[in-house]
């Protein structure tokens, strides 16, 4: 069969691009933006790209062209399709025809950690000798790609491992399915990691994404497994919209099977009065019995829930608690996600995705676990389409309590960064020039200070423009004496 992806570019159609093309398939494609890294990474698999969407592109003459959510009514090869009565489909919709089909599916769901639960997931399952197949939102570096076929399992050398694990998102499919991608993944597992309120371009209130997310259940079999955040009230109430497939509880109350308890530094939480910094483990409970404890490289509450709902997961398939905390002892997280960027003179730079103000909280949170009392310098791009519309900005100033300073780039916004942060204003300034921006953090910063960058885009290269102005600053300094 011959593909043709609209919109390969992205790291979902990018991802289901390399399944096609292992699984034997004829792959191409088209986007607004073919550039490294994902250029390269596909062109290296042999899969044609062409920049743009010229309607000229039908000449290619493909069996079906498989459409992804950034290509809209008005899209000039879209138009061509439609207006010829060409084959076209969703990327979900082609993705669990031809790669999910007949196998057993594990989908991570949930406003946040969706990318890094399910690599903590997929990397527990590759540990155990399960070899899963996974599509995943982020590149996890114990794997180095973001998707890949089921391998062969070390228990049965005959057999194709039937085990997938794949990132769940609740955004639209296509212009023309409007229902979340994940209803068509038809899961076997299915982990509820948390739910709240995000995609306001799409959905009016929290209970159109609880509807989303009720429908999700309703495709989970009676002999599958619900795991959910017991800490979670949203989730509660879907839940008690109708379940038929037993359910299972990590975090929140002591009773439910999973819970995580942390060490001594992390239980004060009192990150002003100790130098002590949070050295991420924690003991694992299930059903009120101590299982271990993870000793990683991973800090802060929000990783402890997404480590437990992940071993939940990989023990429906039958891999043991005390076996996900030997694997998730070697887990080196996903790209992106608290990623040291580099290091000038005592100064750690650090890129995360986190742009939702509750991703934001929790992500500042951990850092100061982490680093103690040294400071913490956030910069801050609100660049998702729920944060352009401002629908959160009125959060964004408790999200960065933890910070003790706080750079916004503040350009291509419909609201006022500086009034939404003037609660905060006594730390807190606003650039709409990223060069200035990036003298004033390089100015600031001083040997011992962590700059947590965050965004969930390329942020204008901030992170190499800051290490190379910290690193001039530095030779400046020596020459000086």
């Amino acid at each position: 069969m011959h593909i043709h992806i609209l919109g390969i570019c992205g790291t979902f159609m990018g991802g289901i691009a390399a399944l096609a093309k292992a699984e034997g398939h004829q792959v191409t494609g088209c986007d607004a933006n073919v550039y490294p890294p994902m250029s390269t990474q596909l062109e290296a698999q042999g899969i044609a790209l062409i920049e743009g969407f010229d309607p000229a592109q039908t000449a290619l003459n493909p069996d079906v062209y498989v459409i992804g959510n950034v290509v809209s009514r008005g899209n000039p090869l879209m138009e061509e399709i439609l207006n010829r009565g060409l084959p076209y489909i969703s990327g979900p919709q082609w993705l669990a025809e031809n790669v999910l089909q007949g196998r057993w599916v594990l989908a991570v769901a949930g406003t946040h950690g969706k990318t890094t639960t399910s690599s903590m997931l997929a990397w527990i399952l590759e540990y155990a000798g399960l070899a899963p197949g996974f599509l995943i939102g982020g590149v996890p570096e114990n794997f180095g790609v973001s998707a890949r076929l089921p391998g062969v399992p070390k228990q049965d050398a005959q057999s194709q491992s039937p085990f997938f694990v794949i990132e769940a998102d609740e955004y639209d499919t296509a212009f023309f399915d409007k229902r979340s991608k994940f209803v068509h993944y038809r899961p076997r597992t299915a982990v509820l990691n948390n739910l709240e309120f995000d995609h306001a371009d799409i959905f009016a209130d929290l209970a159109a994404i609880e509807t989303q997310f009720h429908h999700l259940v309703r495709t989970v079999p009676q002999n599958g497994l619900v795991i959910i955040n017991g800490a979670e009230a949203s989730l509660g109430r879907v839940i008690d919209k109708g379940c038929w497939t037993p359910v299972e509880k990590f975090g929140g109350e002591p009773a439910n099977q999973y819970a995580a308890i942390q060490n001594q530094v992390n239980q004060s939480g009192d990150w002003q009065t100790s130098n002590e910094a949070d050295d991420g483990s924690f003991d694992v409970i299930l059903q009120g019995k101590t299982m271990g404890r993870l000793t990683w490289k991973l800090f802060g509450q929000h990783n402890r829930m997404n480590a437990l709902a992940s071993m939940a997961a990989a023990r429906h398939v039958g891999v043991t608690v005390e076996v996900a905390i030997e694997a998730l002892s070697q887990f080196d997280n996903v790209k992106r996600r608290m990623e040291v960027r580099g290091e000038v003179n005592g100064i750690t730079v650090y890129d995360d995705f986190a742009h939702h103000p509750t991703a934001i909280t929790t992500t500042v949170a951990g850092l100061r676990g982490k680093v103690g009392k040294a400071r913490i310098l956030a910069v801050l791009e609100p660049r998702s389409n729920t944060m352009k519309l401002g629908v959160m900005k009125n959060a964004l100033p408790a999200s960065l309590k933890d910070a003790d300073l706080v750079f916004c780039y503040g350009a291509n916004l419909g609201w006022d960064a500086a009034e939404a942060l003037a609660p905060i204003a006594a730390k807190a300034s606003v650039y709409d020039d990223l060069s200035q921006m990036v003298a004033a953090i390089t100015k600031e910063a001083q040997s011992g200070d962590h700059v947590l960058v965050m965004s969930n885009g390329g942020f204008g290269g901030v992170h190499q423009k800051l290490l190379a102005a910290l690193q001039v600053k530095f030779q400046a300094e020596l020459t000086l004496g």
